[in-house]
């Protein structure tokens, strides 16, 4: 059966570019660039992995983060915080806020589509 990803991320360059890979790698892909609708479209079909960006609009990452791991529809729900904020004081907020991975922009196609696939195999195990 098909994973499911969706991906929280407002630069239109980067949507195109993972989604690309991620369907290339074998994976559905929805797309949400506006915080609020992407905690509503978790909540409401909760995918297999979520990608996340901190800086979005409406709500940020790390409050939709908060709002996942409160709700136990979501509370296990596998996520990949994704940002330009590398500094250490946001890895740190990312993960107590209940992050699985924290992966800085710029990345690594294939280190994210292997993130991902990790996760993905998590989530199902």
């Amino acid at each position: 059966m098909t994973k499911r990803v969706l991906l929280a991320e407002d630069e239109p360059n980067i949507v195109e570019s993972l989604t690309f890979l991620l369907e290339r790698a074998g994976f559905e892909v929805g797309v949400e660039s506006d915080g609020r609708q992407a905690l509503e479209s978790v909540l409401a079909n909760v995918p297999d992995v979520l990608i996340l960006d901190v800086m979005l609009p409406e709500l940020d990452g790390y409050e939709i983060l908060r709002r996942l791991r409160a709700d136990q529809r979501a509370e296990s729900l596998p996520v990949l915080m994704l940002t330009a904020k590398g500094q250490r004081e946001d890895r740190e907020t990312a993960l107590e806020c209940g992050a699985d991975l924290f992966i800085t922009k710029p990345f690594a196609n294939a280190e994210l589509v292997a993130a991902v696939e990790r996760l993905a195999a998590q989530g199902s195990a």
